[in-house]
């Protein structure tokens, strides 16, 4: 979280709002709202049938006329994020980014964020995603000075909770 919230703010995107896709990351999306200077919503999500799909239904707070910032720790599919996406457009978010820790972009992920109103998605190098090709819409956050130092903090018996805060 540190590593990609740096990242984006140094993008300056004006008029931020958090968005956590499901209420499971909500705890999590607040930690991202609170780093970000900027307000936290809540995707609501359910499942529509004994698979592992589930579709976006409902938006717990304003993003009207908002940059919103869809945050999670992992995508594989690109499923929710493409779908809370587009939910967000229709309740008047001006632009949608999304962020997440650990980007697998299995099967069909790059061509369905790609087909996505998702303008950027900011991942770290944390998952080794060859030979998957990105698209320009991705961008590749490395976590390798913070991997480094905490490295070092460990060798060196230093906390490494200072690294996280």
């Amino acid at each position: 979280m540190p590593v990609l919230c740096d990242a984006i703010a140094s993008k300056g995107l004006s008029n931020l709002v958090v968005v956590a896709p499901d209420a499971g990351f909500a705890k999590k999306a607040r930690q991202w709202s609170e780093r970000l200077h900027a307000p936290l919503a809540i995707a609501d999500k359910r499942r529509v049938d004994h698979s592992e799909s589930a579709e976006v239904v409902e938006l717990i707070g304003s993003v009207e006329g908002r940059t919103a910032l869809i945050v999670d720790d992992f995508t594989i599919s690109a499923g929710t994020l493409a779908d809370a996406a587009r939910v967000l457009v229709e309740r008047g978010a001006s632009s949608v980014y999304a962020a997440v820790t650990h980007g697998l972009l299995a099967g069909p992920a790059v061509e369905r964020l790609d087909a996505s109103p998702v303008q950027k998605l900011f991942m770290t190098d944390s998952v080794e995603t060859q030979p998957v090709e990105f698209s320009d819409k991705i961008e590749v956050v490395s976590v390798a000075a913070l991997l480094g130092e905490a490295i070092r903090r460990i060798a060196r018996r230093e906390s490494i909770s200072v690294l996280f805060s």
